[in-house]
């Protein structure tokens, strides 16, 4: 199979480009003198923070749920993600993992992530503050035994009792560790750093603000070689200028877009849920029930990249951040995220306007 058009590789467009796939994968990229319809191609998207979309969630660790949500996140061109639950009682997180490794060795997930439950009480947003409670190695070790190759992604808040050592546990075990909804100060998210941890949870968002005297968090994370970036480009989360600031002192390659996507994504407005927690859509803004603070997003990884175009990121790295560099930090680079001879055929065909038009996985478009 070949596919042409204006091809995003990470070195750069291909303005006449080809792609050639075979058994499922790209074996070859060239440049061609073959006409096409000036369509962009871009690597299949890469969430490694989503909750659920088109009425269906992650949160309750319900696999029909979870496939569905799977289903509608795809067709807005994202190939890969994790699972992302919120913070809920032990039994829960077992549970879904039991249920939802199965998704994973079909690969309708590329894995789980546990938003929570050991999040900082003052910083914990949309989470329920009745399930938050201290890192407990016990019960991490229990849940990487019961779901496998399931449990992809952990956030904790690194200011909390037992933080570092649960830290530390994840490394050795294989499991990303994530920082977030922290009021750390700049020297305790410098040492979750130096623990092992490798993503900052929606930098900014669910953490305590920098200040000049005080960087805390954001500056910790936005200065270390060694942390890949999370950042919410639905314009609520983060101001486009912000986004810009941002992206710039990490560059692409610690800049990973993510929706924070809840169930209310692709959905009118009006009421929903979240971990238990009662959310009210606006205008496409997701918040708690009678309340200021904002609970996940509607956003789309197709969005999100448009966002970060309008923000001033170009076509190039704009697709960096939203599959190569998550991709990488979840360590499936040697798989996914990028046009590139040998990883797995995940493609999106994106209109003039960057609008959906047809989704690739695995070489099939679906």
């Amino acid at each position: 199979m070949r596919v042409a058009g204006r091809v995003v590789t990470p070195e750069g467009v291909i303005e006449d480009g080809e792609i050639v796939i075979d058994g499922g994968l790209i074996s070859r990229v060239d440049s061609t003198s073959a006409a096409h319809d000036g369509h962009w191609i871009v690597p299949g998207f890469v969430d490694i923070h989503v909750h659920g979309g088109g009425g269906y969630t992650f949160t309750t660790g319900d696999a029909d749920e979870a496939r569905k949500a799977a289903a509608f996140h795809l067709g807005h061109g994202t190939t890969t993600m994790l699972a992302s639950l919120v913070s809920s009682p032990f039994e829960l997180m077992r549970s879904a993992t039991e249920r939802f490794a199965p998704l994973v060795d079909d690969g309708t997930l590329a894995g789980i992530h546990f938003e929570g439950p050991y999040l900082s009480e003052l910083r914990c947003g949309a989470q329920n503050p009745e399930y938050l409670r201290d890192p407990s190695t016990e019960e991490l070790t229990e849940l990487v035994r019961a779901g496998g190759r399931a449990v992809r992604m952990v956030t904790i808040a690194p200011e909390r009792a037992g933080a570092i050592e649960a830290i530390k546990l994840l490394v050795r075990l294989g499991v990303v560790a994530a920082l977030g909804h922290t009021d750390a100060t700049y020297e305790q998210t410098l040492a979750g750093v130096a623990a092992g941890a490798t993503v900052g949870t929606h930098v900014f968002n669910g953490m305590r603000p920098p200040h000049h005297r005080a960087p805390g968090p954001v500056f910790a994370m936005l200065g270390a070689p060694s942390m890949v970036c999370e950042f919410i480009a639905d314009g609520t989360h983060l101001h486009d200028g912000t986004l810009a600031f941002a992206t710039g002192v990490t560059g692409p390659a610690r800049a990973a877009l993510i929706t924070d996507a809840m169930s209310a994504a692709g959905m009118t407005d009006g009421d929903y849920e979240l971990g238990g927690l009662a959310v009210t859509v606006a205008d496409g803004v997701a918040r708690l029930a009678g309340k200021d603070s904002i609970a996940g997003s509607t956003l789309t990884m197709d969005a999100a990249l448009r966002r970060a175009l309008g923000a001033g990121v170009s076509m190039v790295d704009a697709c960096r951040m939203a599959s190569t560099t998550p991709a990488g930090a979840i360590g499936m680079d040697a798989t996914v995220g990028a046009v590139r001879a040998g990883l797995r055929a995940d493609l999106v065909e994106l209109s003039e306007d960057l609008r959906v038009v047809r989704v690739m996985r695995g070489g099939e478009w679906v």
